[in-house]
């Protein structure tokens, strides 16, 4: 199967952006229902304990990393995260911003490009006349480097259209023989809702008046279920808006067990930190978040912005919720593969969406 669309979107945000005031260490976990706890846990190989203190230091890095941004300026190449050792890395260019790092309680990791350089060359990417055998590109912001997504066949292409952006040759890697994205449109993802009585998709998160969702699900006016589209815009971004007025929606998601989860903020988690999707097809998955500003090329269009995750999906898991523990991360957009054998799924982050539309996220 290839990849598939759920929801996308392009941002200005940061590979790793910079994050709000994080939830205190205890406040990560208030909440989380014992579903998305075990979930966790079957990913991670360990235990509800062990799970839950995942997200206690998920949220103290999310603390680390603001610092470090702040304090490391234009030399900041990105953060990330080891919750096997409970560890978290700070890249930049300059001995002072590595020092500040490390006495912000992080490793520091010696980087050659910026992260502002890095998205420098994702936007000139962007702005190109990007080649077909070219379906996505991402930050990666652990090996320092912009990885170009390859169909198969497709290496010479892109290593000549690469060669045009004029970047520095180890800001930039092919990574060949990926699968190509395709859209989700007409699936069932999370709660799920029918759009003009034609297809279903599935409630992303509970917004004052309504909820969000993944554009390419439906256009302004289009009826569904609960209410009409309110905004959507699909391809160059994939989100959306439904307006519920004879509905109450409420700040939680449902785990698919009998239970919800209930949602207290949309604090960005950092790059490998896991994260679980919860789609009425597959239920509850869990992974990594493995990049930010990641732009994928749909049938449809392109779409950038997008965090990009281990975690799979499947048909009917479109436009669903993606959770750092009780904090809102994203819809689910598109991805490859399955959750029989593993994908990766990309999401459309929800802090741009409520940004767009100037919604509040209903909290529980």
């Amino acid at each position: 199967m290839g990849a598939t669309a759920l929801g996308l979107f392009l941002t200005s945000a940061a590979a790793n952006p910079v994050f709000a005031a994080s939830p205190t260490p205890d406040a990560a976990i208030d909440g989380v229902d014992a579903h998305l706890l075990d979930a966790m846990a079957s990913e991670l190989g360990t235990d509800v304990t062990g799970a839950a203190d995942v997200l206690r230091f998920q949220a103290d890095a999310a603390t680390t990393t603001t610092e470090i941004a702040s304090v490391a300026g234009d030399a900041f190449a990105g953060t990330w995260l080891d919750e096997s050792t409970r560890t978290v890395y700070a890249a930049a260019t300059t001995d002072d911003a590595r020092a500040a790092a490390a006495g912000a309680g992080a490793v520091p990791i010696a980087a050659a490009h910026s992260l502002d350089d890095l998205e420098g060359i994702a936007a000139r990417i962007e702005a190109s006349d990007v080649p077909d055998v070219v379906p996505s590109w991402w930050i990666d912001v652990e090996n320092n480097d912009v990885v170009v997504d390859v169909l198969p066949g497709g290496a010479d292409v892109a290593s000549d259209f690469v060669a045009t952006l004029g970047a520095p040759a180890d800001a930039v890697r092919l990574q060949t023989d990926v699968e190509a994205p395709e859209t989700f449109a007409t699936i069932r993802g999370g709660i799920a809702y029918n759009i003009n009585n034609q297809s279903r998709c599935s409630v992303g998160f509970a917004v004052q008046g309504g909820f969000v969702t993944a554009g390419h699900c439906g256009d302004v006016g289009d009826s569904t279920t609960y209410g009409t589209f309110q905004g959507s815009s699909f391809p160059g971004n994939d989100y959306a808006w439904v307006a519920t007025p004879n509905h109450t929606p409420v700040g939680e998601v449902s785990d698919y067990a009998g239970g919800a989860v209930a949602v207290k903020g949309s604090t960005p988690a950092a790059v490998g930190a896991t994260v679980c999707r919860s789609g009425s097809t597959t239920g509850w998955h869990c992974g990594q978040i493995q990049a930010y500003n990641s732009t994928v090329r749909y049938a449809e269009g392109s779409v950038s912005g997008l965090i990009r995750t281990s975690v799979c999906a499947e048909p009917g898991d479109s436009g669903g919720s993606l959770l750092a523990g009780n904090q809102a991360q994203g819809v689910t957009s598109g991805g490859s593969g399955d959750c029989s054998s593993g994908g990766t799924t990309y999401f459309q982050p929800v802090n741009e969406i409520l940004q767009t539309y100037g919604l509040s996220l209903l909290t529980s």
